[in-house]
């Protein structure tokens, strides 16, 4: 038995605190903490829309799919560096993609130690739906933020990633 009875502690005979009490420290203002628990429920809610779909469940595979398809030939090590990911992370959803059949790589032309991304027909099929799934999410998700809101943190996040990225 753990000590609780109908929402009471049995061991200091107190209610249970409730999610709407808690006091969250630290963390009230950090940001980070914030943008951890945005991700966690914008990707629940994403992979809800992407059931049964090769990208659903699992970071970088979106933007893996869709920046084969927009830049044939790009290699493993560039999409590594935008989504965040070590070599052998990108090794494995490079592999999981091929086994799907999303992609193929090949060995580059220019270097022979360098691999080069492709698109298969499947992936492309799929970047397509992607491509109308995705910008919808994020609309309806955010629904609750003006558009000017959204313009102002977009800019933000934007700016924040590219620096992050090394891109900027």
């Amino acid at each position: 038995m753990n000590g609780w009875k109908d929402g009471v502690d049995q061991a200091t005979s107190r209610p249970a605190t409730s999610v709407s009490e808690v006091d969250l420290d630290i963390l009230e203002d950090t940001l980070s903490f914030y943008i951890r628990a945005i991700d966690i429920a914008v990707s629940r809610d994403l992979d809800e829309r992407l059931e049964g779909l090769e990208v659903a469940k699992g970071k970088g595979k979106i933007t893996t799919l869709l920046l084969v398809d927009s830049h044939p030939g790009i290699r493993p090590s560039v999409i590594a560096r935008l989504i965040f990911r070590d070599r052998s992370a990108t090794g494995r959803l490079m592999e999981q993609m091929e086994q799907h059949g999303l992609l193929t790589r090949r060995v580059s032309s220019n270097d022979n130690r360098a691999q080069e991304l492709y698109i298969t027909e499947k992936g492309a099929a799929l970047a397509a739906k992607v491509r109308t799934i995705v910008p919808k999410q994020s609309k309806d998700f955010f629904d609750f933020i003006s558009p000017e809101e959204q313009v102002q943190l977009m800019a933000i996040l934007k700016r924040a990633y590219r620096r992050i990225a090394g891109l900027s």
